[in-house]
């Protein structure tokens, strides 16, 4: 078995076909058919299933394909490492973020690393679920992570960021007559816009109503932070969000929460990490992290840190 071979049938299964992976692997459609027969030869097994849809990974190639990712991603990052030059790294660079975290720090941090190394192929994805990042994780596929809350019993290890504080978003008839905080309790005969039930923005909220015996009807539940902002500003309902997750245009109608509620943010890295994910650290370290709620910057009277429950006792969430 060989590498190129493993990347034939990764573009087969994101494809769906050999002629469409044959145009993204810019090779002729013989020589993909070929690699692919002779994998299945190799292994004993059928990894594609001939349907009139396309091709469609069995059981067993599905299997096959979770390893064959980690490899191929593996072997990019050593080759990467090995041929780093001052400004020549090469490779591919995956980045996670939980959901609403780092929407406003991540992207200034991106740019700057392209300009820093302007060959290395970056991929950036928003993940809602903490299950799906911790399997992610466990396969090796992220090479840095946004998380909330530390990194413990894990294969990565944890970089403090800052914090980020958590306001609502309110109507605009509502925010003309809201104060400069707005206390919790005086929200809970609102209707409030929440989150799938298994995202971690979601184990927040709970965590927060459940600490103040809050249960406050719920009218709609979205997987993006920016469609709650916009249904709250249409006055549907309330919702809470990360201060960095509102779009621009809408922080007039978003008040912070009394008493305020925030998160530890995290960088994620692999111990002895290549040079771009420590350069990408770098970069986000010179963002702004910090929640407004505290001038002094600690968990103080009258702050509340949150810590997602399904963060405990568990792998970094990257």
């Amino acid at each position: 078995m060989t590498l190129r071979r493993f990347e034939y049938a990764l573009a087969v299964a994101d494809a769906g076909s050999v002629t469409a992976a044959a145009e993204s692997l810019r090779v002729a459609q013989p020589s993909v058919s070929q690699q692919i027969r002779g994998l299945e030869r190799e292994l004993g097994v059928t990894l594609f299933a001939r349907t009139p849809a396309g091709l469609v990974p069995t059981a067993v190639g599905r299997a096959f394909l979770r390893d064959a990712e980690v490899a191929v991603r593996a072997a990019r990052r050593a080759k990467a490492t090995a041929q780093a030059g001052a400004d020549e790294l090469e490779g591919e660079l995956v980045v996670a973020a939980q959901m609403g975290l780092g929407t406003r720090q991540l992207p200034g941090a991106l740019r700057a690393l392209r300009r820093r190394f302007p060959r290395l192929e970056i991929t950036a994805f928003e993940e809602a679920s903490f299950a799906e990042l911790e399997r992610l994780a466990r396969r090796g596929v992220v090479d840095l992570g946004l998380m909330a809350g530390p990194c413990e019993d894990g294969p990565y290890e944890g970089h403090h960021l800052g914090d980020e504080e958590f306001v609502v978003v309110l109507s605009p008839e509502r925010a003309q007559l809201a104060g400069d905080r707005v206390e919790l309790r005086a929200l809970e005969r609102e209707p409030w816009i929440r989150f799938d039930h298994d995202s971690t923005l979601d184990g927040v909220l709970q965590k927060v109503l459940w600490d103040r015996a809050l249960v406050p009807t719920t009218v709609a539940r979205v997987s993006q932070t920016s469609t709650a902002v916009r249904w709250a500003a249409h006055g549907l309902g309330v919702t809470v969000v990360p201060t960095s997750a509102v779009p621009c245009g809408f922080e007039h109608l978003t008040r912070p929460l009394s008493p305020a509620v925030s998160l530890p943010i995290v960088a994620a890295v692999r111990p002895g990490a290549g040079p771009a994910e420590m350069a990408l650290l770098g970069f986000l370290r010179e963002e702004a992290w910090h929640y407004t709620g505290c001038s002094n910057g600690s968990s103080g009277p009258g702050h509340n840190w949150v810590m997602p429950p399904s963060t405990t006792n568990s792998a970094p969430a990257v």
